[in-house]
């Protein structure tokens, strides 16, 4: 039952937290949102300042939550891959000096690894095999989960994440930054059946593709030529309705790909983590069609969702009582396989 104080800065969030297994005992959660919004996305550069000035009072506001002292913490985690290398490199810099300076042992975690470990903290009963579908901004992938370390990805994005995709709409409709949020927000009040757009139909496995696979970046390029259009004819966009028609493409595309995956492969449970975990459309309409397959289907909280060190705290403290730990001259990785995920690890 290991207690580990792990940070997470591989993107636009500044995150610390302390979790006891699968227990949580603090998190901190320092958002960059309103800092890269004037920019309409991240600037790596600026994203590495901001967590070099908040890491250390996240590291005292978590131990500070959680009322422990550091003979009570038996790890120091962060996320090593993926993610932007400088943004890494400074959590991965504050969990090897914490190691160090506390003798404690250290891990490296990998940033999916983390997603699919964010259902654990709210489904602690919750065991492998399952069928993890993992939707953000950088990824889009569903994986089997055979146990901790052990994954087989069986589908993927070939362009888009469906998240990208999210923020490539959101700024062609002129809404800011990030779009996922503002898009769903939208969508709610508009007509999901107004525009029909392409789902993006993925032929069958070939050159190391994967059944499964997705791509958005057809849809993506729809919206993009239904907005021009329109603009053309010199008619009014009907935002909340573009809206509600690409954000149900996307449900739809994603749920379709994660049911018959899990058929196939004889798994009862899938799993949702990352961002566009937290989408009412995707959540609606996987709870859907799941019930119609009898297949059960978690949604972590939507505080889980976004990127934040508690998965990342959950999934070490699984590795740490494995007896597995990182040695001290692992570096950040800005692109790693999450199937590669124990070459972190003696």
């Amino acid at each position: 039952m290991a207690t580990v104080l792990a940070i997470e800065t591989s993107c636009d969030e500044t995150a610390v937290a302390i979790v006891n297994n699968r227990l949580l005992r603090s998190s901190i959660i320092a958002s960059q949102i309103p800092v890269h919004s004037r920019y309409g996305g991240v600037v790596p550069e600026v994203a590495s300042r901001q967590h070099l000035e908040t890491i250390n009072e996240a590291i005292a506001q978590a131990m500070e939550q959680a009322q422990l002292d550091w003979g009570e913490i038996d790890g120091i985690a962060a996320t090593c891959a993926p993610g932007l290398v400088g943004a890494l490199l400074v959590g991965l810099t504050a969990a090897k000096t914490l190691a160090m300076l506390h003798n404690k042992p250290f891990l490296g975690v990998h940033h999916l690894e983390g997603h699919i470990y964010a259902t654990y903290l709210s489904e602690p009963t919750l065991e492998p095999p399952f069928l993890s579908l993992l939707v953000s901004g950088g990824h889009t992938s569903l994986i089997y989960v055979n146990d901790c370390g052990d994954y087989k990805t069986l589908g993927e994005t070939r362009d888009d994440a469906a998240g990208e995709a999210f923020d490539k709409v959101a700024r062609l409709l002129q809404l800011g930054y990030p779009g996922g949020p503002i898009i769903d927000r939208l969508a709610q009040q508009g007509n999901p059946q107004a525009f029909s757009l392409p789902e993006g139909k993925v032929s069958l496995p070939s050159g190391g593709y994967h059944p499964y696979d997705a791509s958005f970046s057809g849809l993506k390029t729809a919206v993009l030529r239904l907005v021009q259009q329109l603009e053309k004819q010199q008619q009014p966009v009907p935002v909340k309705d573009v809206a509600a028609s690409f954000q149900d493409t996307v449900a739809r595309s994603l749920t379709k790909r994660a049911i018959a995956c899990a058929l196939n492969h004889g798994l009862d449970t899938i799993a949702v983590g990352g961002g566009v975990a937290a989408n009412s459309g995707l959540r609606q309409h996987l709870q859907t069609a799941a019930a119609a397959h009898n297949l059960r289907v978690l949604f972590p909280p939507l505080k889980f969702c976004t990127d934040n060190a508690a998965m990342i705290g959950c999934a070490a403290a699984d590795h740490l009582n494995r007896g597995h730990t990182s040695p001290l001259t692992l570096s950040v990785q800005s692109r790693l396989g999450l199937t590669d995920v124990m070459q972190l690890y003696h």
